[in-house]
């Protein structure tokens, strides 16, 4: 994990390179103030204030330089638009000038929200590089010292996130879902169970059988971890944990297993959600779930056809073992609405559906309550981080019957795919209790600054909104 705390610290007015913020509307006028020299340099570079990343070092006294780079708009930054900086200057130490028309026009900026960007900029994934390249620490200035810390901890929950997903299911099966739910436990004083072998057999069955065909070491599990005080509001936080997806006996193209490794995307989300709320101390009663199991291929695997039972008492008839995401969820659903939660989110890489829909960029997010969808978007929007929600349609329910169960896993069309999927969700969710399912990709196809392609926080930021706007800190 990359080390975040010295990259963003508190401005005593240490010498530092300057950062000036332009954009379309006021680069002329900040360009008339600029030295000859610079306004030659500019000009020779073709460097005209439009947004597009650009940014240049202007020399100034000795052999040191100050950097000039464009953003959409100054009163109003981005996480993103200091991520290029954050990734190619010379390292050092640097700080946001005054902007005339920015939120400090009388003394140095605060960067706000793009000092996440900064921040993430700088993490790298090198687990596997057998010389990594050395880094260069590039630490940014801030006088708002009281957002160092919250800033810091987004980033290192994003970095968690890319990290886990990133990493190769051969080091990244249900027991090492399971030692990062311990660390972040042991990190926070919070309880972790973790229900296996038979006891999983007996109270989980869904997930024990979708994770039956792996390997003993690789034996599926519920993992649970509860945090906080008694008396307050209890939220549970729910985790796909599908450590490799193969598609089970409906077996997955070549090119549709490649990227399953990232088929945990959910739980990495749902863990890097508690530790950010342990870790901000919200006044909540935490209760995470993470399903983890691997959906492999072998005389045990759970077949097309099967009828399984599941916690809640549900029957379901397989129709695709493809489709066993929405199973784990379902018994780890039914377990986090037997403590009566007053919210229960859930994360999940569920649907190729969703990403036809929507692309990469938009988890598909699922709302069965008014009021929490549109706290969940206001967020959203705050966070910049997009969702987009979509309809729980209940005309779709169709869809999921089945001829000898109570329901079947999968609809017979390939329309609606995300919906029917939250359909089937929903059916597990008790009834009155708020909820959001965001099926989410958590996967970057290709690489943007600060963004790395791989891994990816997609979601993260508009939950934690959410949750600290309706569990402020006292």
């Amino acid at each position: 994990m990359t080390d975040f705390t010295d990259l963003l610290t508190a401005d005593r007015g240490e010498p530092a390179r300057s950062i000036h913020l332009v954009d379309k509307d006021g680069f002329a006028d900040w360009l008339k103030a600029r030295p000859a020299a610079h306004r030659a340099m500019l000009a020779a570079m073709r460097f005209d204030g439009k947004v597009g990343y650009q940014f240049a070092l202007l020399p100034t006294e000795g052999d040191e330089f100050e950097v000039v780079t464009t953003v959409a708009n100054t009163a109003n930054l981005s996480p993103w638009c200091l991520a290029k900086l954050g990734e190619a200057l010379p390292e050092g130490r640097y700080r946001l000038a005054p902007s005339a028309d920015g939120p400090s026009p009388n003394g140095p900026a605060d960067p706000g929200p793009a000092a996440l960007g900064w921040l993430l900029a700088q993490h790298r994934f090198d687990r596997y590089k057998s010389k990594p390249e050395p880094q260069p620490r590039r630490t940014l200035l801030v006088g708002d010292v009281a957002a160092i810390p919250t800033t810091i901890r987004l980033a290192e929950a994003t970095a968690l996130v890319r990290d886990l997903v990133d990493t190769p299911a051969s080091d990244m099966g249900p027991a090492d879902l399971e030692a990062v739910a311990r660390t972040l436990a042991d990190q926070h004083g919070a309880t972790l169970t973790v229900t296996s072998g038979d006891a999983l057999d007996q109270s989980y069955p869904m997930i024990a059988a979708v994770g039956r065909a792996a390997e003993r070491s690789r034996a599926p599990r519920l993992i649970e971890l509860t945090w906080g005080r008694v008396d307050h509001p209890r939220v549970a936080l729910v985790g796909k944990g599908v450590c490799f997806d193969s598609g089970g006996l409906d077996l997955k193209p070549a090119s549709g297993m490649r990227l399953m490794k990232k088929d945990m995307g959910g739980a990495a989300h749902a863990l890097a959600l508690a530790g950010l709320v342990m870790a901000e101390r919200l006044p909540v009663r935490l209760h995470l779930l993470i399903p983890a199991v691997e959906n492999s291929v072998s005389a045990t695997a759970f077949r097309p056809g099967d009828i399984l039972s599941s916690r809640v008492g549900l029957t379901v008839e397989v129709d695709n073992t493809d489709a066993e995401g929405r199973l784990v969820l379902g018994d780890a659903l039914t377990r986090a609405g037997e403590e009566k939660p007053e919210l229960i989110l859930d994360f999940a890489t569920l649907t190729g559906a969703a990403r036809i829909a929507l692309g990469p960029d938009l988890p598909a997010t699922f709302v069965n309550d008014e009021a929490l969808a549109a706290q969940l978007l206001v967020a959203a929007h705050e966070s910049t981080d997009p969702l987009w929600r979509m309809p729980l349609w209940d005309g779709y329910d169709e869809m999921l019957k089945s001829d000898l169960a109570d329901l079947a896993n999968s609809a017979d069309s390939s329309f609606a795919g995300s919906v029917t999927a939250a359909l089937f969700l929903r059916r597990f969710v008790p009834d009155g209790t708020p909820w959001a399912h965001l099926d989410t990709f958590a996967w970057r196809p290709a690489a943007k600054p600060g963004r790395p392609k791989g891994g990816e926080a997609l979601g993260l930021r508009a939950a934690f909104a959410l949750l600290e706007r309706r569990y402020p800190r006292a």
